[in-house]
């Protein structure tokens, strides 16, 4: 299943899931946006830490749960965590959950 498809699919339960982690704002940029994706990409999703509550276990869980959930591979980010090379491009091209 391409990352964009899984994404229709499961939009809803991808939210929930970024907002049971203690995360918030689920974005999702890349191919999957731009129409290039295919069975073998991967689901870029971007999301907001939420200051005191937002831990490395709860992005890797994050993670793991959609993976499991979609059967895509799924590639987190955080907005400090991108590259300030192509952060201004990935805020651009980033569309709501």
């Amino acid at each position: 299943m391409k990352p964009s498809e899984a994404l229709q699919l499961y939009r809803h339960e991808i939210r929930r899931i970024v907002e049971q982690n203690d995360a918030r704002n689920p974005r999702v940029f890349g191919s999957s946006v731009r129409g290039g994706d295919t069975e073998r990409s991967d689901l870029d999703l971007l999301v907001d830490p939420i200051d005191g509550k937002t831990t490395l276990i709860s992005l890797a869980q994050i993670q793991l749960e959609i993976e499991s959930l979609t059967g895509v591979q799924v590639d987190m980010a955080t907005p400090m965590a991108l590259h300030e090379r192509y952060r201004r491009q990935v805020f651009d091209e980033a569309v709501p959950v």
